[in-house]
């Protein structure tokens, strides 16, 4: 039997904090499509069609290895998987970001997400990080509620933003998880998801009417490569392979970098405001990522 070598702890370090701050740039972009996307023909589910139709058919010579419903990763963390990464992760999403300004959309969903993620690997499967790593989580939530405070006066933001975007990052932090203990590649459980999303966006079609076919050819090929495959395949990937070597509050914590990004993008690109509390939130999250990732920890957990 061959002998696989495993790299070097830090060159999986390496590996994986590169894969998972890629991630930040590509989330950063498609929070800003979805944003452009609002004013146009294009409903959520053509959306959720791109997003994970394109992936399925890229992805679909990995569903050979494990079939389309593999035993070995256990049928409650498969459900968890296409529920928290999937199609009903995406219409939540949707449903939050079409009401949410780009800026303010990176702290409420991406830079919430590391914090569920801890909280469950805290709670429910006894992960038990250092002090350090603690007060990034702290510092996280600060960045959030210092975006919320600055807000709250004003008419920019809704219910949506405050109560549904927070709620797609739980379903993402369960779905970290479950991908974690499910045993599963990252090109695997990238198929097994985007082909399940498809089975189920398909039916919906003739419940909830599809644009595909009418829309201008510009605007499909403007959502094509921020959702088919930027977000869709790369990302999800790339998250994967993340997870795999960083484990999953760690991975988790450097998607926490994308309100950075997305405040940056959604201003030059959309001409969003950003005023200097939006700007401080975006640093103060930063620095819980920093501090989240364990990398100035004595103690590697």
């Amino acid at each position: 039997m061959a002998v696989i070598e495993r790299p070097p702890a830090s060159t999986s370090t390496m590996l994986g904090a590169g894969a998972a701050l890629s991630v930040v740039g590509i989330w950063a972009t498609w929070l800003i499509s979805m944003r452009y996307s609002r004013g146009g023909m294009l409903t959520p589910l053509d959306l959720s069609l791109l997003r994970f139709g394109i992936p399925a058919l890229v992805l679909s010579p990995f569903l050979r290895r494990t079939g389309l419903w593999p035993r070995s990763a256990g049928t409650l963390p498969l459900v968890l998987m296409i529920v928290g990464a999937g199609a009903p992760f995406f219409q939540v999403a949707a449903f939050g970001l079409h009401a949410t300004p780009a800026s303010a959309a990176g702290v409420l969903l991406p830079g919430t997400m590391p914090l569920a993620t801890a909280l469950i690997g805290m709670l429910v499967l006894g992960e038990r990080p250092d002090r350090l790593r603690k007060i990034g989580m702290l510092a996280i939530l600060a960045g959030g509620l210092m975006l919320l405070i600055g807000t709250a006066s004003g008419a920019a933001l809704t219910w949506r933003s405050y109560l549904v975007l927070p709620f797609g990052a739980v379903l993402w932090a369960v779905y970290t998880h479950a991908f974690r203990r499910s045993g599963l590649g990252a090109f695997e459980a990238g198929a097994l998801i985007c082909f399940w999303s498809t089975v189920i966006n398909l039916p919906l079609i003739p419940l909830m009417g599809s644009n595909l076919l009418v829309a201008p050819a510009s605007e499909i090929a403007l959502q094509l490569v921020p959702q088919g495959l930027l977000s869709g395949l790369l990302a999800t990937v790339l998250y994967g392979i993340g997870v795999r070597m960083l484990g999953a509050t760690k991975a988790a914590a450097y998607t926490a970098v994308t309100p950075v990004a997305a405040a940056i993008g959604g201003a030059v690109l959309l001409g969003e405001a950003v005023d200097a509390l939006t700007i401080g939130a975006t640093f103060v999250t930063g620095l819980g990522v920093l501090l989240s990732t364990g990398l100035l920890s004595r103690r590697r957990a």
